[in-house]
């Protein structure tokens, strides 16, 4: 089942096309709304959007993908399109993502922060369970993009605390 998205919510939306920009402006949405940048470790995305007036968020992959959390142990996968209405330190309305708990797989609707300090996530699946998780385990080192001298995106490793590693001159 393909996802539906209303002209008018398109028209309004900030869209971005391919893996590249896609993988960029997920990672930079999360960041804006107070989560970590690894929460959605997409691969092969064709499409990204964000509806800044209702929170609204869509990202479309070209097929189902599957990440392992490592710090946490837990397996999660993730339809060919994830949808959710964002505000900051939550993610509600979740849909294309399930967690494998034991034997079974569970649908997740709602991804919230935990009183900011902790540093902790709550992850609720529909039937109303839920799991906490240190924030800290869904982090990735994080990427500067930059044009090069031709105008080319160029893509910068950046260390933990913001200082650049290797970075020419552009």
């Amino acid at each position: 089942m393909s996802l539906v998205i209303p002209e008018e919510v398109k028209a309004r939306s900030e869209m971005y096309q391919g893996d590249e920009l896609g993988q960029i402006k997920s990672k930079e949405l999360l960041k804006e709304v107070g989560l970590p940048n690894g929460l959605l470790p997409l691969k092969d995305i064709e499409e990204c959007g964000y509806d800044r007036e209702t929170g609204f968020v869509w990202l479309k992959q070209k097929k189902s993908s599957t990440h392992k959390f490592e710090k946490i142990g837990k397996l999660v996968s993730y339809a060919p399109e994830v949808t959710a209405y964002v505000e900051f330190g939550k993610i509600k309305k979740l849909t294309g993502v399930k967690v494998k708990e034991l034997l079974v797989w569970l649908t997740l609707n709602e991804i919230c922060l935990d009183d900011p300090p902790t540093g902790k996530l709550t992850f609720k699946v529909t039937s109303g369970l839920f799991r906490t998780f240190p924030a800290s385990a869904f982090e990735i080192e994080e990427k500067e993009v930059g044009k090069d001298v031709k105008g080319e995106l160029e893509v910068k490793e950046a260390a933990a605390g913001g200082a650049a590693v290797g970075v020419k001159e552009v």
